[in-house]
């Protein structure tokens, strides 16, 4: 099984820049996309059902504004929109989706740029999450949890750890978050493949940071130890440009 995880950041925008001509060359079985901004209904997915990709859609009230959907070749047995927290719900974070033993979560963690209040947001959002998932684990033990969790775990993570040392994203108490997150039964599957090599999942518009690989891993797939040998693969799409996240892939033996 082919996973990829991909920030959009706007699916038409995303589109626009060659998205489906892209995914035609690949061989992915479930597209997990975060921060597709739009209704399904605003959006032409003709192109993604020629395909052979059925849809899953859990958007934001807001408009124009975060939003998960899930796009698979075979059709979940167990579609869930949300985690039944309404304050996170209305932001269309997380879609959940079950295929036979394998549940997978699709994942968009608030970002806490815009201040004092939005982090803190995050932070609550972080430690009800972390319950959240710990209990669907006692019913559904095999979760792959992916997509945009707006944390670089390490120093290996980010390309200037000493300068953003209090930016949020790498904050202390978001770091420690992620360890104590894959000390808990989880494995970053990337990280399981290359323990050491930087490489990194998004990178700002400005001052060319793309271009100059300066940029944060912040896109993520955990995949729960009951399959963690069956990671056959893990990987970035720094080449498609189609957004300011690069895609991250999974192959599951």
């Amino acid at each position: 099984m082919h996973i990829l995880t991909y920030n959009l950041n706007g699916i038409r925008s995303a589109i626009q820049k060659g998205l489906v001509d892209w995914l035609a060359t690949q061989s992915f079985d479930i597209l997990c996309f975060q921060e597709v901004k739009a209704t399904h209904d605003v959006v032409d997915l003709a192109p993604f059902e020629a395909l052979g990709y059925r849809y899953h859609w859990h958007a934001a009230e807001k408009k124009g504004y975060s939003g998960v959907a899930t796009f698979s070749k075979t059709a979940p047995d167990h579609v869930q929109l949300g985690c039944g927290l309404a304050r996170y719900d209305c932001e269309g974070r997380i879609l959940r989706t079950d295929f036979g033993e394998l549940t997978v979560l699709n994942c968009y963690f608030p970002s806490g740029t815009t201040g004092e209040v939005r982090q803190g947001v995050k932070m609550e959002f972080l430690d009800h999450f972390y319950r959240y998932v710990h209990e669907l684990r006692q019913t559904r033990p095999h979760l792959i949890v992916v997509g945009d969790y707006n944390i670089a775990h390490t120093e290996r993570d980010i390309h200037d750890p000493v300068r953003n040392k209090n930016t949020t994203g790498f904050l202390p108490e978001e770091r420690a978050w992620m360890d104590r997150w894959f000390a808990s039964g989880f494995t970053d599957a990337f990280r399981h493949c290359y323990p050491d090599t930087v490489e990194y999942s998004w990178w700002s518009y400005r001052a060319g940071a793309r271009a100059n690989n300066k940029g944060w891993r912040i896109d993520y797939i955990s995949v729960a130890d009951t399959l963690r040998d069956r990671i056959g693969g893990a990987g970035h799409f720094r080449e498609a440009v189609h957004s300011d996240h690069g895609g991250v892939w999974l192959r599951l033996e």
